[in-house]
């Protein structure tokens, strides 16, 4: 089976809406043109705001099976509880514009080859350099030493300041994630609830020859970014977790990898297996076809 694949669309960012319509239009036509059998999109669609989401899943035209996970920023939201928008309301969504919500289970082809299982994926602050010296209370509130100091409601993970390096303190960053999404959980928990999805609905899929796994967030460290700066690299704390590849690598019949999220192209074939991040992002949309 041919599969088409890209992630990190994010239709309703500014800098990013005419890069998104441009390859909505290429993949269209491609589809059109009958060069690939499925569409897999690997989150970072559009945040649930509005009708973005909408909008952008149908400007995707194909008639075969088009298939989805969720990204963290469709959990994004002003109101509302996030499991419950992430459990129901935007599956119900995604899947009324004709689209399979892997985040809801796996699919399968109708000759029963080939299937697709993943969702969202998650980070458990795993991924966090460690020459950054920055404490876990930072990462848990998601937003460095350097940002903290800015914000009133931020200002007491500086109390005590001993144990953050002075470097550190310098540090202005923060992650969104933390701001736009309200649980009563946390993010490990969250992850530990996505893992044992994942494995559940591999082990539905274990009779099927071929299966394919997408997960938004990085699955591997060894697809993380290089270290850019300091900023930058407190974010990564929030790509991903080994423990996702942990869970993959166990299913001998899953060949293919996909995951977005990090906006950085890489590969690594851990597992025997081909794990690929989409490198689509923001600046440059990618988007190609892959023999499954």
């Amino acid at each position: 089976m041919r599969l088409a694949v890209t992630s990190d669309l994010h239709f309703d960012h500014g800098r990013s809406r005419a890069l998104a319509e441009g390859v909505a239009t290429e993949i269209s036509t491609a589809g059109e043109r009958g060069e690939f059998d499925a569409l897999l999109v690997v989150g970072d669609t559009a945040t649930s705001r509005g009708d973005a989401l909408e909008l952008g899943l149908e400007s995707l035209r194909f008639g075969g099976p088009k298939l989805l996970t969720l990204g963290n920023h469709e959990l994004w939201s002003d109101v509302g509880d996030t499991l419950e928008l992430y459990h129901r309301t935007l599956p119900s969504r995604v899947e009324g514009c004709g689209w399979t919500c892997l985040d809801r289970g796996p699919w399968t082809s109708a000759d029963g080859r080939v299937a697709v299982a993943g969702n969202v994926g998650w980070y458990d602050y795993s991924f966090a350099p460690a020459q950054l010296g920055i404490p876990m209370r930072f990462y848990e509130a998601k937003i460095a030493p350097g940002s903290a100091e800015y914000y009133a409601a931020h200002r007491h993970l500086l109390d005590p300041i001993e144990d953050v390096p002075v470097a550190a303190r310098g540090i202005i960053a923060r992650w969104n994630d933390g701001r736009y999404i309200r649980w009563d959980t946390t993010d490990t928990g969250f992850m530990e609830a996505l893992l044992k999805r994942l494995a559940d609905d591999l082990a539905a899929v274990a009779g099927v020859p071929r299966v394919v796994c997408a997960v938004h967030h990085l699955p591997l460290a060894e697809l993380l970014p290089p270290l850019i700066s300091p900023a930058w690299d407190f974010a990564k704390a929030y790509l991903g977790s080994s423990r996702f590849g942990e869970v993959i690598g166990r299913f001998g019949n899953v060949s293919h990898v996909f995951s977005g999220h990090s906006h950085f192209p890489a590969e690594s074939g851990a597992f025997g297996k081909r794990f690929v991040a989409t490198g689509s992002g923001y600046r440059k949309k990618t988007w190609t076809v892959y023999e499954v």
